[in-house]
């Protein structure tokens, strides 16, 4: 079971993982806490989200749509390995998902597949948004993946996860398709390499 981390303790782990970070707004007050708990903490999930454009896309996920409120995550992962701080506590991000896949994350084992969605995720992952179509044809240059490892890596480093502690939207709720264009196989074998 893991607590949260601070606000500047979080910043500081992604700057110390080698990440470019840009702070937005007031961030670190900006969540859903008023909802729902946030923690105990035990992974870190994954998305892509589905719009083109740097700035659209960290302001669609600092605040939200109409009817998803935001923070949708509280990091926003640019193709150009930026990471957009947008938000910190709880976060629209992961919805309900799978119980046993919760199961499996804090036990760090293999994920089973994904069949119901009976678990508020919202309150147990950090959420990290890539810009990508999610298409499979949008292109993911080494400079996000790399981002990608290097943020989910910077959590588990502090909280002392594996990088088993690192899931897709995909592998927690039943419909979901992100990230689609790499497997979470290999960005967990990036992350498995940063940590050791």
């Amino acid at each position: 079971m893991s607590s949260p981390m601070s606000a500047n303790n979080f910043l500081s782990a992604l700057r110390d993982e080698g990440l470019t970070v840009v702070e937005v707004g007031s961030w670190r007050t900006h969540n859903r806490n008023h909802v729902g708990a946030w923690g105990p903490v035990h992974g870190v999930m994954i998305h892509h989200t589905v719009t083109q454009g740097t700035a659209n896309s960290v302001a669609l996920c600092r605040d939200g749509r109409s009817d998803l409120p935001g923070p949708l995550c509280h990091g926003v992962i640019a193709k150009d390995g930026a990471v957009h701080l947008v938000g910190y506590g709880r976060a629209n991000h992961a919805g309900l998902g799978d119980d046993d896949v919760l199961n499996a994350v804090i036990a760090e084992q293999s994920l089973p597949a994904d069949n119901e969605a009976n678990t508020d995720g919202n309150r147990h992952f950090y959420g990290f948004e890539c810009i990508n179509l999610g298409n499979g044809a949008d292109p993911w240059p080494e400079v996000q993946q790399e981002a990608i490892a290097k943020a989910a890596a910077a959590i588990c480093r502090h909280h002392g996860w594996s990088e088993r502690s690192v899931i897709g939207h995909k592998e927690w709720q039943p419909g979901k398709i992100d990230p689609l264009g790499f497997s979470m196989n290999s960005m967990r074998d990036r992350v498995q390499q940063r940590l050791a």
